[in-house]
This record gives C-alpha cells, sequence and structure tokens, in this order.
C-alpha cells in the first residue's frame, strides 16, 4: 500500500477505488498530487498499465485531472464531494444561501386523495392540464411550446441531458462565475467545462464562440437571474448570441430560466430562433417553494424523445401527486399575486444594494434576480471581515472557474435600510483591508 498516499489496490478497479475512497474522506484533498504512475505502480507491485488504466477511471468520473508536467491531482471539487457552502456560524444574518424570503412563498397545500389505486403512470407521465398551464406560461414569452416534458428539477433534467448527448472527455460550455451545482454536477459526469465570461447582460458571444471552437459540444446559461452575477439578456445580445449559436447546429443549448417569474427582467430567449436543437428549462422552487422538486421544459423533438426515453427507464415519471400542487398553485390568482409582489420586492431590496454599494464606490453587478455579485481582491479577508460586523456573505471560490473573485450576496430578505448598514459594513471591511494589505 502507498502509505502516503492511502491508496491501495493489485487491479485497475480497486486502485481507483481506493483513491476514490481517501478523496471521499479527505485523506486526499481537492489539489493534492497523486503519485506518479511508474511510482504507484512499483509501490504497489502492478504494472504501470494497471496505474494508467486507474487513473483513467478517475479522470473520466470528475475526481481528477491531468495537468501535464504538474501530473495528476484531485480536482478542485471532486464528483465525490459538492462544493457544499460552510455552516452559517450562529449569530450571523445568513446573505448567503440564494434562497427566496419564505414571506413570499405561498402555503403548500398538497391534493386531498392520492392516485386511485397501485398502477403505474408510464403511459400518461404527464398530466394533461399541467402540461396546458406550462404552455400558457411558457408560449407568450416567445419560447416554442409543441414539445414539453417534467423532471424532477432543473439539475436533474441538465443531468440527464448532459449524459445521453455527451461522454465523459467531452466538452460543455459553462458560465463563469455560475450556479455551484451546476459546475459540479457537470464534474460529476466526467465533462469537460469551458469557461465563459459573463457581464451584466449574460455570457458574452465571443466567449461563446471560443468555447465552441475550443469542441464544446453543449452550452448551459441563463436568460436572466443569472447566479451568481446576476445578468440578463438584452435583446442585442440574444441576436449576438444567435448569430454565434446558427453557425454551430450541432451544439446544445440549455438555457436555464430558474428564476423566471421574479427574475424582473424579460425574457430574451435563444429557443424561437430555428435552433435545431435547444431545450428551455423552468423551475418553482425560488417563488412556489423550495420542497416543489419540479421542473418543466420546452425542447426540440429529438431532446423531448432522448430526455423522455432515459426518464423512463429510471424514475418513470415525476409524482403526479407534486405535478397537482404544481398546477393548483400556477393557476390560483391569489397564489399568481403573490408571485407578483414578490418580484417587485426583489427588484426593490437589490436595486437598493447595489445602490448603497456604488454610493460608496463599490462595484456590484445584479442587474437580475435575487443575487449581487461584488468583484473583491481577497474574498477571505471580505467574508471574515463582514463576519465580524454580523454578516455572512458567500466567497465566490465555488461559482468560479477561471473568472477573478468576488463574493454573492443575497438580497431576497434584505430591506433597504439594512443594504444601507450592510454597504457601509462593507466599505469599512475595504478600508480595513487595504490597510493590512495596501491599496
Amino acid at each position: 500500500m502507498a502509505t502516503q498516499y492511502g491508496i491501495s489496490g493489485t487491479t485497475a478497479k480497486g486502485i481507483a477505488a481506493s483513491a476514490e475512497r481517501a478523496v471521499a474522506e479527505g485523506s486526499l484533498a481537492p489539489g493534492a498530487a497523486l503519485p506518479p504512475v511508474r511510482r504507484l505502480a512499483d509501490d504497489l507491485g502492478v504494472s504501470p498499465g494497471t496505474v494508467a488504466t486507474a487513473y483513467k477511471e478517475l479522470r473520466q468520473r470528475g475526481i481528477v485531472v491531468t495537468r501535464g508536467r504538474g501530473g495528476t491531482v484531485v480536482a478542485p471539487a471532486p464528483a465525490v464531494a459538492s462544493r457544499r457552502p460552510p455552516k452559517v456560524p450562529e449569530g450571523l444574518r445568513d446573505l448567503a444561501g440564494g434562497h427566496p424570503d419564505p414571506r413570499l412563498l405561498p402555503g403548500l397545500v398538497p391534493p386531498s386523495r392520492l392516485s386511485p389505486g397501485a398502477r403505474s403512470h408510464r403511459s400518461t407521465p404527464r398530466l394533461a392540464r399541467l402540461e396546458d398551464a406550462v404552455r400558457a406560461w411558457l408560449r407568450p414569452e416567445g419560447v416554442p411550446v409543441e414539445h414539453v416534458t417534467f423532471a424532477h428539477g432543473a439539475l436533474d433534467l441538465v443531468g440527464r441531458l448532459l449524459s445521453v448527448e455527451l461522454r465523459p472527455g467531452d466538452a460543455v460550455a459553462m458560465e463563469d462565475p455560475g450556479y455551484h451545482h451546476l459546475l459540479d454536477l457537470v464534474t460529476a459526469l466526467g465533462l469537460r467545462m469551458v469557461p465563459v465570461a459573463v457581464d451584466d447582460e449574460g455570457v458574452l458571444p465571443e466567449a461563446v464562440r471560443e468555447a465552441l471552437r475550443a469542441g464544446a459540444r453543449a452550452l448551459v446559461c441563463s436568460p436572466r437571474a443569472q447566479n451568481p452575477y446576476g445578468g440578463r439578456f438584452s435583446a442585442g445580445r440574444q441576436e449576438a448570441l444567435l448569430g454565434v449559436l446558427r453557425d454551430h447546429p450541432e451544439v446544445l443549448v440549455v438555457e436555464n430560466d430558474h428564476a423566471s417569474a421574479v427574475a424582473d427582467a424579460p425574457l430574451r430567449t435563444l429557443t424561437g430562433a430555428g435552433l435545431p436543437r435547444w431545450v428551455h428549462v423552468r423551475t418553482v422552487s425560488k417563488f412556489l417553494g423550495t420542497d416543489l422538486r419540479w421542473a418543466a421544459a420546452a425542447c426540440d423533438p429529438i431532446t423531448l424523445g432522448r430526455h423522455d426515453g432515459r426518464l423512463l427507464l429510471t424514475s418513470g415519471w415525476v409524482s403526479h401527486l407534486l405535478q397537482e400542487t404544481v398546477y393548483g398553485l400556477l393557476t390560483d390568482e391569489s397564489t399568481r399575486a403573490l408571485v407578483a409582489r414578490a418580484q417587485e420586492t426583489y427588484a426593490l431590496r437589490r436595486n437598493a444594494l447595489v445602490r448603497e454599494l456604488g454610493d460608496r464606490g463599490i462595484e456590484a453587478h445584479g442587474a437580475s434576480g435575487m443575487n449581487v455579485w461584488v468583484p473583491v481582491r481577497d474574498e477571505s479577508a471580505v467574508v471574515n471581515g463582514l463576519r465580524s460586523y454580523g454578516w455572512w456573505v458567500a466567497a465566490g471560490a465555488r461559482f468560479r472557474l477561471s473568472a477573478g473573485p468576488g463574493v454573492r450576496i443575497t438580497a431576497a430578505e434584505l430591506e433597504p435600510a439594512d443594504a444601507a448598514r450592510l454597504a457601509s459594513d462593507f466599505a469599512g471591511v475595504l478600508g480595513e483591508s487595504e490597510a493590512t494589505y495596501g491599496g
């Protein structure tokens, strides 16, 4: 056994399993170097080819990465350990979670009765009335609705699609900074991420072009409420992106409209312009309730067949009990009024924070959605400094691939008066940081 690394085994599968266990238990931390192939082969008494096969399996599963002469190291976010946020210290105001204000969510009242009898819904997986409600929801915003389907949330749907469309080692163009659970999911699937820079209008067209030239076979992007940056597609950005994507008809475009009804921005969709491969995904957890693990998607017919074919082989369908609950809320007038109020409230709170930070000379981004992204030089110094003032914000490291450092602040529950106090404290922290480390 290679005791220094905690790796053992005499077969490729055994060596790979041992290394994976060491990563999961933390004895091999992110960035830790694995021994060179020949050295580990000598230590374990196996052939170099056996170790090379084990390392290949670990790479395909997103547990390690190879850095040329830098050797093989544990991935920054290994697939066996998601980039979970740290626990909120006791007594701090939590602005790190990305969650909606509970006071702006409707009460969840599930249907009063279950489906009669013990039977499979595989032949009719979707409630027809919920399909109609989804079409009525998407159609006015320009999303084609001939083909719709459901899933157990956006991550469930995106993961299923990427797993049937791509193979380990294939490249996916991902927003940078982007939603950390999506970044972890792509890594877990053994796919290679190509970072695509974002600004206040979403993904940059030239960055998308470069990613596709580099071989990306799918693009995952947010048309509004981009997490964590807050960008939203403008009409000009929409047209520029379509101009790039039309040159790559084989690419699957995944549009994740996760905040939709409370995003406080019009939808500039990429899906209604004749692209051959596309899917528009919507969830309801941000405005109907975080326990509603349901997503709706409109897509091209090929994507529909591939998604539903794989769903049929796994869970089969989304619970009809869950579908009934979602349908009741989507069509309830009082719930619609509450969602409209939530959209206005989130916009007020987000804009107040961006304005207060700007008044103190602090750059901040949050054109839509619930979050504000603040570029900083030292994430740890800012997070720890704000902690001393009673605030808990999210360090940007888990959202970034190659983008510069920053912190994400969720403004969903932050009243304007509190935003002013937070901005003053933020300015104080930056002043203290400059005094310590130099301007």
